[in-house]
């Protein structure tokens, strides 16, 4: 297990707008292994909070901001959908180059752990395009071989959501009725609380060095003891 300098750690979070991000943000906010937070944002923001720096990043020029992306647990929680981003091109950017490009950036400037939100179902051989981003996401940031790498594999998020998607409301709602009947290896399609997921990923960054990938039910019931 490496070590912790406990109370001296910078986090780096890309993605704190989202469900997940947003929850995450007040979770790193008020763990004392933190005294410094980097925000990665798209538009210009402020924040109150003396751990917080705010900086303001052009992702389609990502070198040009890499001497910023220095600590020592990088966060990634950026994600779009088909219907918010329908050109193609520009989805794969967002899915796929983005976070790969970051965690090179992050691999370069030593930061020791990268912290990814993939998906259930997560893989390089989904038909599913959404799916598929995600599992080779997950590929490249293996091969990077980072002192610790954290896989993160939701279900169904619970929430408040900025924006309102009715057919994922709707497929969460089905699923919630039925979860009392996943049992076993099916626990993992069960909802999770994205304030669960993002504890969870907290006590990821300090803990569980053995392990890579975090399905949602572990994410569950890390989230839960925190």
């Amino acid at each position: 297990m490496f070590e912790i300098n406990l109370n001296n750690k910078t986090a780096l979070i890309f993605g704190s707008s989202g469900l997940i991000g947003s929850e995450l943000l007040n979770a790193i906010t008020q763990n004392n292994n933190y005294n410094k937070i980097k925000l990665f944002v798209r538009s210009a923001q402020n924040s109150n909070d003396p751990k917080v720096e705010v900086i303001q990043i052009d992702f389609n020029n990502l070198e040009k901001h890499k001497d910023s992306v220095v600590g020592d647990d990088c966060f990634f929680c950026i994600g779009t959908t088909r219907k918010d981003t329908p050109d193609k091109n520009e989805y794969r950017r967002v899915e796929y180059n983005i976070p790969v490009d970051i965690a090179k950036i992050a691999k370069s400037n030593s930061v020791n752990s990268f912290v990814y939100v993939s998906s259930i179902g997560a893989s390089p051989n989904s038909s599913s395009s959404y799916l598929k981003n995600k599992g080779q996401v997950e590929e490249e940031l293996t091969n990077l071989n980072f002192p610790k790498l954290a896989i993160i594999r939701p279900s169904g998020l619970l929430g408040n959501r900025k924006a309102f998607r009715l057919g994922e409301r709707i497929g969460i709602f089905v699923v919630e009725v039925l979860s009392i009947f996943f049992l076993g290896s099916l626990k993992k399609y069960k909802p999770i609380q994205a304030q669960n997921v993002a504890k969870a990923m907290v006590s990821i960054a300090q803990n569980h060095d053995q392990k890579t990938v975090f399905e949602s039910n572990e994410l569950n019931e890390i989230g839960k003891i925190i």
